[in-house]
């Protein structure tokens, strides 16, 4: 991973629009015009070729041994401590580095800040910056289609570890523009040089801090090195997996992120998910100020210190715009689930005198209000106000009645009211139809 580029090669990673192709800045490993392995069925003869097994080695393989060797390392203290303190540095070097300033360009770093998150997202052992953002971008843009690289869709493991445990074909993954990251001096040499970078980010440098600070050689190599790097990972691989599928959706449904909690306390505040792919330019995973993103809080930090600058927000106007419709959203599925009567435009048409004559036929018993016919006798004797008012207004107009002329009826009457629609008086009602019979007399006369 660390040779250098022809230049020739390197006119071969950009495509003229914009975009990149599928390949790192180094020699390609696959002919982009022979078959790719995921094109062929998996068999009992070829299923290891299928595999990706460098990825396998550095995601399973590694972690196992760790865990093997715990058992024959104790754990000291200060390890301990070192160990979680150095799983916040490595995990912002991804959470603030590679997600929310390479990935997203939620905010501007100074050159030495981008140095710190360089190596600190070295030490998580994820890829480098171009690599990872590149992936990320295809993720954002392509979100549960085929050209998601680890879209939900196939699966929550697959999301989660099969997108690396299994090989992929470059061509079927979407394109993304990471053309901002190849003039990053910062993101170029941590990517030709990442091999390196990793190997001393990840595993010498606990290594020694532990050994030359308090003499636990093996600890810091297999706590504060290995299994912190695991746990990284693996809290990191929540984001891809777990926040696709535990939690809420208040900003949007129409694709697969979600917020919760949980994923958020395992990745420093990345899992308010369905917000982040919303807004992704803002560089705030949590709105609300009892949300746990301790990222924020570091970005936040670093821009009073003069090391971030142009932090972006979106405007909280559409962010509640979002809210809203997601509500309205919910509102209305909710409302489709209730019995809200015959909608009156789907109501046969009957004048007025065909109400009254039919208004006490058939055993029915037929009111009258705002121009909509309402058959009122199966709830006569529930009627609260009692049956002799009720058969008052039958084969009348109540309107007035209804709407505070006796008593001032509650919504909850007004929903029942609906229920009971049967049809519509031709004209609006009785007033309506008396005056439009007195104006045709009238030009009659005339």
């Amino acid at each position: 991973m660390g040779s250098k580029l022809r230049t020739s090669e390197a006119k071969a990673a950009n495509l003229s629009d914009g975009t990149t192709n599928h390949q790192p800045l180094r020699f390609r490993a696959h002919d982009m015009k022979k078959p790719h392995i995921t094109e062929m069925p998996v068999t009992w003869s070829n299923w290891w070729k299928h595999l990706d097994w460098l990825s396998i080695y550095f995601i399973i393989v590694v972690p196992v041994l760790g865990l093997l060797a715990a058992t024959q390392t104790s754990l000291r203290l200060y390890t301990g401590v070192f160990a979680v303190v150095y799983y916040v540095m490595t995990g912002s070097g991804i959470t603030a580095g590679y997600h929310r300033l390479w990935a997203h360009s939620c905010y501007k770093a100074t050159l030495p800040l981008k140095i710190y998150l360089a190596a600190a997202g070295a030490g998580a052992a994820q890829g480098s910056i171009r690599w990872w953002s590149r992936g990320h971008r295809a993720h954002h843009r392509y979100t549960d289609t085929p050209k998601d690289p680890y879209s939900v869709e196939k699966g929550f493991w697959y999301s989660h570890l099969g997108w690396m445990v299994w090989k992929q074909d470059p061509k079927r993954i979407g394109r993304s523009d990471i053309s901002d990251l190849n003039e990053d001096p910062v993101v170029v040499w941590q990517h030709k040089h990442y091999i390196k970078s990793v190997l001393i980010m990840a595993l010498v440098v606990p290594t020694l801090v532990c050994g030359l600070g308090w003499g636990d050689w093996a600890g810091g190599f297999v706590y504060a090195g290995i299994l912190r790097t695991a746990f990284i990972q693996q809290a990191t691989f929540c984001v891809n997996s777990l926040a696709h599928w535990l939690g809420e959706q208040p900003f949007d449904d129409r694709n697969s992120p979600r917020d919760h909690v949980i994923t958020a306390l395992v990745t420093l505040g990345e899992g308010y998910h369905n917000f982040h792919h919303e807004f992704p330019s803002d560089y705030r995973n949590a709105i609300e100020w009892w949300q746990y993103d301790p990222t924020k809080w570091m970005i936040w930090t670093w821009k009073k210190v003069g090391l971030a600058y142009d932090l972006k927000q979106f405007r909280a106007n559409e962010i509640e715009k979002g809210r809203l419709q997601q509500l309205q959203k919910k509102v209305d599925q909710k409302r489709a689930k209730l019995d809200w009567g015959i909608p009156i435009s789907q109501l046969p048409v009957f004048s007025w005198e065909e109400f009254v004559v039919q208004a006490r036929s058939n055993g029915q018993a037929l009111v009258a209000i705002g121009g909509v016919i309402h058959d009122v006798a199966p709830f006569i004797k529930e009627h609260p106000g009692g049956k002799t008012l009720i058969l008052s207004a039958v084969g009348k107009d109540a309107t007035a009645i209804f709407n505070g002329g006796v008593y001032q009826h509650s919504n909850a009457a007004h929903n029942l009211l609906s229920t009971m629609r049967v049809g519509v008086v031709h004209g609006g009602g009785e007033v309506e139809t008396w005056k439009k019979t007195r104006a045709e007399k009238g030009a009659d006369n005339a």
